[in-house]
């Protein structure tokens, strides 16, 4: 015998109005944690600013402290928070050391973030 009753409703993650997640399984709580320490480590608006250019080209300190505007003691900071956080890699070249991001898809983070919060002050 069938029912021509309507299923029971039911809160649905994967509305129309939502794509589904990437995957169904449950994340471990390290994965987590990582993302976490990703996050923060990119939270500040210098160390945004840094992965923006970056973005563009490979640069050194003092490219970055001209094309930012900001003290070279505090750009090395930031960038020391983002090199122990896996976002950037130094090389050095002579006297210098040249930092470029480690993966394009924390740019992509980066990127997407500025253009959100963009698009909602239009």
């Amino acid at each position: 015998m069938t029912s021509d009753a309507a299923p029971p409703v039911t809160a649905d993650r994967h509305s129309p109005d939502r794509p589904p997640a990437p995957t169904e399984t449950k994340r471990p709580g390290a994965s987590l944690a990582a993302a976490g320490d990703l996050l923060r480590a990119l939270a500040a608006p210098v160390r945004i600013a840094i992965v923006l250019e970056l973005r563009e080209a490979d640069r050194c300190v003092h490219e970055l402290v001209e094309s930012l505007e900001v003290a070279q003691p505090l750009i090395s900071q930031h960038l020391r928070v983002l090199k122990a956080a896996g976002v950037v890699h130094g090389e050095r070249h002579g006297r210098e050391v040249v930092y470029r991001l480690v993966d394009e898809h924390l740019a992509h983070i980066v990127v997407d973030a500025v253009t959100h919060v963009e698009e909602g002050n239009s």
